[in-house]
């Protein structure tokens, strides 16, 4: 699961949020820089992203993109379980998606002092395509994926797997059900 997921499985704490959020731009275990609450929401993003790559729906989901997009099949189906999780949103939340995704964006920004220089940098272009709600159309998950073939600097274009989301449209997001419910008991 990407950024949507993890910041909804913070449950609108905000060391969670900020934790979960700089996790993927820090390297090895050395964070005396932050809270224990902020360290705790470091290792939160760690467990959500151990307990879905070892989840069998997401391996199943994996092998669907194995044909063209092998080595990133695993950041598409993050990605694409991001877009079910948007487009369903009110099956799992009491506020709008719009609304959600600007309490965070809010969470973020007023904790900015403390992002590292990547994760300030990425939260800029996340609130100004305010990512999260645009995960909920086809089109914007196609422009982040255009976008993310750009900053890998590899000659694949991950955007031109949408033919594969559209073709097993249904099997990925039963995928993403089944997952999202245990990650929701496992990460209460």
């Amino acid at each position: 699961m990407n950024y949507l997921a993890h910041a909804f499985l913070s449950h609108n704490n905000s060391d969670l949020l900020i934790g979960n959020f700089i996790a993927d731009h820090l390297r090895g275990n050395d964070f005396k820089n932050y809270s224990p609450q902020i360290i705790e929401g470091i290792y939160l993003h760690r467990k959500i992203d151990s307990f879905t790559d070892s989840h069998l729906n997401f391996k199943a989901s994996k092998r669907l993109f194995y044909n063209g997009f092998e080595r990133y099949s695993g950041i598409l189906v993050d990605i694409y379980f991001d877009y079910f999780l948007a487009k369903n949103f009110n099956n799992y939340s009491n506020s709008s998606l719009n609304e959600f995704s600007l309490n965070v964006y809010d969470t973020y920004s007023a904790h900015k002092q403390l992002l590292p220089t990547s994760s300030s940098n990425f939260l800029e272009y996340v609130i100004r395509n305010n990512i999260y709600y645009n995960y909920s159309t086809l089109s914007g998950i196609e422009k982040v994926l255009f976008h993310l073939s750009h900053r890998i600097k590899h000659p694949i274009m991950l955007n031109n797997s949408i033919f594969i989301l559209k073709q097993y449209e249904k099997e990925l997001e039963e995928n993403f059900k089944l997952l999202f419910d245990d990650a929701l008991k496992e990460f209460k």
